[in-house]
Order: C-alpha cells, then sequence, then structure tokens
C-alpha cells in the first residue's frame, strides 16, 4: 500500500478546519477553553492519593496533640485540597470544610463536564465535515468531462476527506472526550476519600459544640443550608 497517497493537506484543512471551527462556534468560547483545559489536564501528573494524604498527615498529627488553633497547615500537593484544610482550621468548622470542598468539587466537574461536551460535540461533526469535503471535491468535477488523471485526484480528494472525518472523530476525538472523563471520575473519587479521611480525622479536634458527624451526614447537612 502506498502511503504517500493517504495524505491531502487540502482534505485535511477542510475536515480539521471545518470541524473546529463549527464546534467552537456551537460550544463558545468558556466551553472551547475547558476543553484544552481537560486535554491539557491529561498531560499532568494524575492526583496521587498516597502522596497528598502523606503531607497531610503531619497537619492531622500536630491537630491530634495540639488542637486545630496550633495546626499550621503545609502544602499538600494539592491547591483544592490546601484550600479546603485552610478552610477548617481557620473556622474549626467540618461545615466550613464540606462547604469550600463541594465548591471546589463542584468547578472541576463543572469544567470537566463541558470538556467532555465540547470534544463530543467535535466527535459528532467530523464526519459531517468529512461529507462536507467528499461533496467539495466532487463539485469541482467539470460537467463536459476532463482527464482521467483530475478525475482521479478529485475522487481521492473525496475518499480522503470522508476518511479524515471519521478518523478525526473515532480515533481522536471520542477517546479523548472519555479519556477526559475517566480521568475526572477517577481523580474526583481519590479527592472524595481523602476528604472523608481528613473529615473523620480532624473532626474530634473541633470545638465540642460540634458533635461527631459521618462524612456523608455533614455533606446533607452542607447541602441542605444552600439556598
Amino acid at each position: 500500500m502506498n502511503t504517500g497517497h493517504m495524505f491531502d493537506p487540502v482534505a485535511a484543512l477542510i475536515v480539521i478546519g471545518g470541524t473546529l471551527g463549527a464546534t467552537a462556534l456551537r460550544s463558545g468560547v468558556e466551553d472551547c477553553r475547558a476543553a484544552l483545559g481537560g486535554l491539557g489536564a491529561l498531560l499532568r501528573p494524575r492526583f496521587r492519593y498516597d502522596a497528598v494524604r502523606g503531607n497531610l498527615a503531619p497537619v492531622v498529627a500536630q491537630a491530634d496533640r495540639e488542637g486545630l488553633l496550633r495546626a499550621a497547615p503545609r502544602p499538600s500537593g494539592d491547591a483544592a485540597i490546601d484550600q479546603a484544610v485552610a478552610a477548617l482550621i481557620q473556622t474549626r468548622s467540618l461545615a466550613a470544610f464540606v462547604a469550600a470542598d463541594d465548591a471546589l468539587r463542584e468547578a472541576r466537574v463543572g469544567r470537566a463536564v463541558r470538556a467532555v461536551r465540547t470534544l463530543a460535540l467535535g466527535a459528532e461533526l467530523s464526519p459531517v465535515f468529512g461529507l462536507a469535503g467528499t461533496l467539495v471535491s466532487l463539485s469541482q468535477l467539470p460537467a463536459e468531462g476532463l482527464a482521467r488523471g483530475q478525475f482521479m485526484a478529485a475522487i481521492s480528494m473525496a475518499v480522503l476527506t470522508t476518511l479524515y472525518g471519521l478518523l478525526l472523530g473515532n480515533l481522536v476525538l471520542a477517546p479523548l472526550s472519555r479519556a477526559v472523563e475517566r480521568r475526572v471520575e477517577a481523580e474526583e473519587a481519590a479527592r472524595r476519600e481523602l476528604a472523608d479521611w481528613l473529615i473523620a480525622r480532624l473532626g474530634p479536634a473541633c470545638p465540642p459544640a460540634q458533635p461527631a458527624a459521618s462524612p456523608a451526614a455533614l455533606r446533607r447537612a452542607h447541602l441542605r443550608e444552600v439556598p
């Protein structure tokens, strides 16, 4: 098979440019930024539960010994966890921790949903622009006929645009959409587990006015307070 015939820059421009342009127009600036952020997150190191928990262990131990007032926050390796822990230490309130953690989680998940939706839309649109490229190529055939070489070039471009559309949608954009989704699901599960561990460990260090409660009960109470 001669792979040299598999590349046509004009066909690629029609399919890739058309797909990206239509996706951007239909999704909007914020969703496109979210998609780029989701793709960028795939290149960054994963959330490391054990490492973050290990970095938080000295803070938890100090809170157990000396109370939350004397606990000194230290970087855990994750900015969102650091914000939630800082809210807990400053207010000595598990409810404040849960509120901060849930707000940060909601923002992360919202961005991820927009990213997945935008990439999935691109996967749906790419075959459409593959077909559009095919129609553009066939429309260049003159009614009075043309040389065999010109005819074969037009047919080749028509076939390649269809192929590019299918490949872009099914081998690039759709897999990237699922990769972003799987990454977020795994990381949010790990973050939730870490938050529940912190609630269980730091709960006894909170003022007696706050009775001990399970992480799930605290989250339900926080949701009831949200207007």
